[in-house]
C-alpha cells in the first residue's frame, strides 16, 4: 500500500484502534478489512446465498489501493463497538425550551459518535418577543446558539474528530443582522460555521435595491423592513473580515429537492455540501482521481472504464452503510432508511490536472469538470438503478420526484462533493476539487527543524528537466507559490498554480461546473488575497447565484490572523492578541455547601464547591426516586469547566434559572416543598446562594465582588500600557490563525473549517 509518511501518521493518531493505554493496535490493513468485512455483511439482507467473501474483497481492494474511501466516521467505527458511520446530520430547533434542549441533547450524542451537525435557527421567535406560557420575553436565535455552542465544547470526541456545527439563519428573520455579526469577535460562537439563508425574492430585492419583509416566524406577521442591499452589503464586509458568514439560497435548495413530500430543507451539514431535512444523516465517500489515470505513451489520461467501475462498487458500498450503521437515535435511522441518500464525491482533482497538464484556472480545467462530473452522476444514477431492481426503491419514494418520473431507483441522492480533509491525506492526494495549497510548505519535525515537503509531481519534473536544488524547494515554500519564481520554467508556473494564484472568478466556475452534476451540493472554499476588496467578495457572490452555486463559502488569506483590542482613549493604537480560554485545573481541596432540593423525580443533592479563587465546580445527585441523572449531571459539568474558564457566575445563573421541566411542574401543583422548576432552575438558585454566601474573609468581599474588582483592574492595565506604548506584546508582533495549533505547520481552509495537511488536525467554526 503506497502510503505516504503522513497518512501513517494520521491513521495512528485518529483511526486505528488503539488499547486501554493508547497504544496502537491496528494497521492501516487491518482497519480497511475490519470495514470492508463490516460493510459487506448487508448483502446478507438481501441475497442469502450472496458471496459476501467476494463482495468484502472488492471493498478491501479499493480503499486499500486508495481508489475510494468513505467519511471518516465509517473508517473509525465500522466493525467497532460504536458503529455509527454517518458523518452528516441535521437536527430541527423547534420554537420551545424543550425543542430547543432536545437538539442540544441530540447533538451532544451525535458529536460524541463522530459526526457533524446542521441546525437551522429560523424557526426560533426574535428576540424580544413575548412568552405567553411564562409571561417573559424571547432571548433571541443568537443567544441560544451560544448555548449550542458551550455544549459542543463540553463533548469531547475521544481525540478523533472535533464537534461541529453549522448554524443557519433566513435572511428574513428579525434577527438578522445579529447574526451576520455574530461572529465578528472570532473568539465568540467557535463551534459553528454560519451561513445566512437566502431567498429568490430577496436576491431580487438586492438586484433592485428594494426594501424586503422581516417576518416573526412565530406570529407569520411583517415585524419590519430593511433594504436588501444594505443587508447583503453587511454579509459581504463580514465574510471580507473573517470569511463568516456563508450563503446558502435555501430555495435552490428546496428546488432540487428529491423528496419534497417529507418536507422542506432549511439546513446543510457543517461544511454545507449536503442539504438534509430534519432527522436525516447522510454517508459521504469520495473516489480518487489520481488513482483514475492510465499513461498513454508519454502522457496520461483518464482511465474511464476504470473509473466506471469504481463508481459502481463505491455506490453499492455506501448504499450497505445505511443498513450496517449504529444511528445515534431512532428518528435519524428511520428518516436516513426512508431517504437512503448517499453522497459520491471525489477527491484530487487539482492533482489529476497537474497529471493532465491542465491549468485549474482555465476554460479546459473547467469543461474537463463539467465532463468528468457528468459521468460520475449518471454511473452513481445507474448502479443506483440496479441496486433498486435488486432490494427495491427507497421507502420515501412515493414523496419524491422520482415517482413522476417512472425512475425506479435505490437512493434519493446519489452524489456530494466534500472537502474530504483527512481522508485525502490517506488518499495522499489534494482535496476535493480545490486547487493546490502549495507546491512546496514546511513541515515542523521537532524545535527549530523543518522539513520541505515538495510535491511529488513537481519535484520530478524539476529533477528531470534540471532545475531541482534543496535551495529552490526552501525558497519556493517561503514564497508559497513558483508564479514569481525565475528558475521555474513559465510552462510549469502555467500548470502547478497555487489556491491564491488562481483569480476567485474561476474558483466559482469550477464550483458551478460541478454542482451542474451534483444531487447535493459542493464545499468549495473561494481563497482571496489579503488585498482582496468588498468589492471582489460581492462580484463572486453575484458570480455564484447567476450560475447556479448552492452556496458560497469565501476566505480572504490572514483575515483570521490577528484579534484587535483597543479602548476608546487609544484608538489609534491596536495590539495583536491570541485568546484561547482553557479550564483551570481542578483544585486539589475545596470547600462548598451542599444543598438537598426537592423536584419531580424526587430529591436533588447540589454540591456547589470554591477555593481561593472562589466558585469552581457543582455536583448533582440524585435520590433513589430516579429522575435524568445524565442530565443534570450534563449541566452540572458544563457549569463547573465556565467557572473555572472565568465565565461571569451571574450570566451561568441567569441562563439556568427559569428552565422548566414538565415533572417537575405537575409534581409542584400537589407538593408545595417543590420550590423549583427543573434541575437546571435548582442548580441556578443553589449558584446564587453560594454566590451570595462566599466572601473573601480578609475583605469582606462576595466573589461578585472580586470578579469586578479584577476586571476593572485588568481594565486599568491595558489601558495604561498602551497609553504608555508599553504593552507586553508589540504591537507588530502577530499571533498568526494560519498555523496548525498541533505541529505548527501551515493550515488550509476549506468549507468554513481548517485542516493541516501534516497532522490532520482539524476545526470547524
Amino acid at each position: 500500500m503506497a502510503l505516504t509518511e503522513n497518512a501513517i501518521k494520521v491513521l495512528e493518531k485518529r483511526y486505528l484502534k488503539k488499547d486501554l493505554k493508547g497504544k496502537v493496535v491496528e494497521t492501516p490493513n487491518g482497519m480497511f478489512k475490519r470495514v470492508a468485512k463490516h460493510i459487506a455483511k448487508a448483502d446478507k439482507l438481501y441475497n442469502k446465498n450472496a458471496d459476501v467473501k467476494k463482495i468484502e474483497k472488492e471493498f478491501y481492494d479499493m480503499m486499500e489501493n486508495l481508489e475510494f474511501l468513505p467519511n471518516s466516521p465509517t473508517l473509525m467505527n465500522a466493525g467497532r463497538e460504536l458503529g455509527q458511520l454517518s458523518a452528516c446530520f441535521v437536527l430541527p430547533v423547534e420554537d420551545s425550551m424543550e425543542g430547543i434542549f432536545d437538539a442540544i441533547k441530540n447533538a451532544a450524542l451525535i458529536h460524541k459518535s463522530g459526526g457533524g451537525t446542521g441546525f437551522s435557527f429560523s424557526r426560533l421567535r426574535p428576540k424580544g418577543s413575548t412568552v405567553k406560557s411564562t409571561g417573559g420575553v424571547a432571548s433571541g436565535p443568537i443567544s441560544f446558539m451560544r448555548v449550542f455552542n458551550s455544549a459542543t465544547e463540553a463533548v469531547k470526541q475521544g481525540g478523533t474528530r472535533r464537534g461541529a456545527n453549522m448554524g443557519i439563519l433566513r435572511v428574513d428573520h428579525p434577527d438578522i443582522m445579529e447574526f451576520i455579526e455574530c461572529k465578528k469577535d472570532i473568539t465568540e460562537i467557535t463551534n459553528f460555521n454560519i451561513s445566512v439563508g437566502l431567498t429568490e425574492k430577496f436576491m431580487e430585492a438586492v438586484e433592485k435595491g428594494e426594501d424586503y419583509d422581516l417576518v416573526n416566524p412565530h406570529t407569520k406577521e411583517v415585524t419590519g423592513k430593511l433594504n436588501a442591499r444594505e443587508v447583503f452589503q453587511r454579509i459581504i464586509e463580514m465574510a471580507w473580515n473573517n470569511g463568516e458568514p456563508g450563503i446558502i439560497f435555501l430555495d435552490r435548495l428546496n428546488k432540487f429537492n428529491p423528496t419534497p413530500g417529507l418536507g422542506e430543507i432549511e439546513s446543510t451539514n457543517p461544511c454545507g455540501e449536503q442539504p438534509l431535512l430534519p432527522y436525516e444523516s447522510c454517508n459521504l465517500g469520495s473516489i480518487n482521481l489520481t488513482k483514475m489515470l492510465k499513461k498513454v505513451g508519454d502522457k496520461y489520461e483518464i482511465d474511464y472504464e476504470k473509473l466506471e467501475k469504481t463508481v459502481y462498487k463505491a455506490v453499492h458500498f455506501l448504499d450497505n452503510v445505511i443498513d450496517v450503521n449504529k444511528y445515534p437515535l431512532k428518528k435519524i435511522e428511520e428518516m436516513t432508511k426512508s431517504t437512503r441518500k448517499i453522497g459520491l464525491g471525489i477527491m484530487g482533482f487539482a492533482d489529476m490536472l497537474l497529471y493532465l497538464g491542465i491549468p485549474y484556472n482555465s476554460e479546459e480545467a473547467v469543461e474537463l469538470a463539467d465532463k468528468l462530473m457528468k459521468f460520475i452522476n449518471e454511473k452513481s444514477k445507474e448502479k443506483s438503478m440496479e441496486l433498486a431492481e435488486e432490494r427495491g426503491v427507497f421507502p420515501a419514494y412515493d414523496d419524491s420526484i422520482y415517482k413522476d418520473k417512472e425512475i425506479k431507483i435505490r437512493n434519493a441522492t446519489t452524489t456530494t462533493i466534500a472537502p474530504t480533509g483527512t481522508i485525502s491525506i490517506i488518499g495522499g492526494t489534494s482535496s476535493g476539487i480545490e486547487p493546490l495549497f502549495a507546491v512546496t510548505y514546511v513541515r515542523n519535525v521537532m524545535d527549530n527543524d523543518k522539513l520541505i515537503e515538495v510535491h511529488p509531481l513537481f519535484e520530478k519534473i524539476a529533477k528531470e528537466r534540471g532545475f531541482y536544488s534543496k535551495e529552490l524547494m526552501e525558497k519556493i515554500a517561503e514564497e508559497g507559490s513558483v508564479s514569481h519564481i525565475d528558475e521555474v520554467p513559465e510552462d510549469i508556473k502555467k500548470i502547478f498554480v497555487t489556491a491564491h494564484d488562481i483569480s476567485p472568478i474561476w474558483h466559482i466556475k469550477m464550483q458551478a461546473a460541478f454542482q451542474n452534476h451534483v444531487d447535493n451540493a459542493v464545499s468549495k472554499t473561494v481563497n482571496f488575497k489579503h488585498e482582496a476588496t468588498k468589492e471582489d467578495v460581492e462580484e463572486v457572490y453575484m458570480l455564484a447565484y447567476k450560475l447556479g452555486c448552492k452556496g458560497v463559502t469565501i476566505y480572504r488569506d490572514g483575515s483570521r490572523d490577528n484579534q484587535v483590542l483597543s479602548t476608546g482613549k487609544t484608538n489609534q493604537k491596536s495590539v495583536n492578541i491570541k485568546e484561547k480560554v482553557k479550564p483551570r485545573p481542578r483544585p486539589d481541596v475545596t470547600e462548598g455547601m451542599t444543598e438537598k432540593v426537592k423536584i419531580g423525580c424526587g430529591n436533588l443533592y447540589i454540591t456547589v464547591n470554591y477555593d481561593k479563587d472562589g466558585i469552581c465546580e457543582v455536583f448533582t445527585n440524585l435520590g433513589r426516586a430516579g429522575g435524568c441523572p445524565s442530565q443534570s449531571e450534563a449541566t452540572s459539568r458544563l457549569v463547573s469547566i465556565a467557572l473555572r474558564s472565568g465565565m461571569d457566575i451571574k450570566s451561568i445563573i441567569e441562563q439556568l434559572k427559569g428552565i422548566r421541566c414538565h415533572s417537575t411542574l405537575r409534581q409542584r401543583a400537589t407538593n408545595k416543598n417543590i420550590k423549583v422548576l427543573s434541575c437546571p432552575d435548582a442548580i441556578g438558585k443553589a449558584l446564587e446562594k453560594a454566590m451570595n454566601t462566599y466572601v473573601d474573609l480578609d475583605n469582606n468581599l462576595t466573589v461578585d465582588d472580586i470578579a469586578r474588582e479584577i476586571e476593572k483592574e485588568k481594565e486599568n492595565i491595558l489601558e495604561n500600557s498602551l497609553a504608555k506604548n508599553e504593552v507586553s506584546i508589540s504591537a507588530d508582533t502577530e499571533i498568526s490563525e494560519s498555523l496548525c495549533p498541533e505541529c505548527g505547520t501551515k493550515i488550509e481552509h476549506e468549507g468554513g473549517c481548517t485542516i493541516c495537511r501534516n497532522c490532520g488536525y482539524s476545526k470547524c467554526g
